[in-house]
């Protein structure tokens, strides 16, 4: 992407939250900036709990031009009417996601650190490949996603690019020429006022 475009905002939802006051606190996020999208990253299984966290999402998503995306679960986001999936798992089941739900689908791929599951997951055609952590989490095995592999990427490939994990002002600031979203979640929902977290967050962006 050219420098002068500034990357947008895809929020991903904390791995745990209450249905009766997140859905608020996430209309509040969206009201007062710009989203191009938001994933549903529960850490649950339960289908039960799934299944209302992505009406209730839908709701708000949908009534203000937001697509939601869910991880992993295909047949989740064809019954409840989402916009697509968000695969964890690179490549591997890409192909099968986009049978199962369609050209018009949003179908992203996190490749870690990866470039090469990155590119097969462009060949396979995801519409983002997502890489990350890109600061210092004690998540995964510790790997990071180097600004290089970002630049690499930006230069070279066509599929849009999404960082995520451990975003701080300054990583925002480094990444925001070589990146095409910025996949923004416990950044700001683990702090009280998470549309101030936000604006701090993505201050350098101007």
């Amino acid at each position: 992407m050219a420098d002068t475009e500034r990357p947008q905002l895809y929020l991903v939802t904390p791995p745990a939250f209450e249905l009766e006051v997140f859905p608020d606190r996430l209309a509040e996020v969206l009201d007062g900036t710009e989203v191009a999208c938001i994933r549903l990253a529960l850490a649950t299984s339960d289908e039960d709990i799934l299944g209302r966290a992505a009406d209730a999402l839908r709701e708000v998503a949908h009534a203000r031009d937001v697509a939601l995306v869910i991880d992993r679960h295909l047949l989740l986001a064809q019954r409840h009417g989402l916009d697509g999936v968000h695969l964890t798992d690179g490549a591997r089941n890409l192909r099968k996601a986009r049978k199962e739900l369609g050209d018009d689908a949003i179908v992203g791929a996190f490749c870690g650190s990866s470039r090469h599951d990155g590119l097969n997951a462009g060949e396979a055609g995801a519409d983002y490949v997502s890489f990350g952590p890109v600061g210092e989490v004690a998540l995964g095995d510790g790997t990071v996603a180097p600004n290089e592999l970002f630049a690499w990427w930006s230069e070279v490939i066509e599929v849009p690019v999404v960082a995520e994990g451990g975003l701080t002002p300054e990583k925002i600031a480094e990444l925001a020429p070589v990146t095409d979203f910025f996949a923004v979640g416990e950044e700001i929902w683990r702090e009280e006022d998470a549309l101030a977290a936000l604006a701090q967050l993505m201050a350098p962006l101007g």
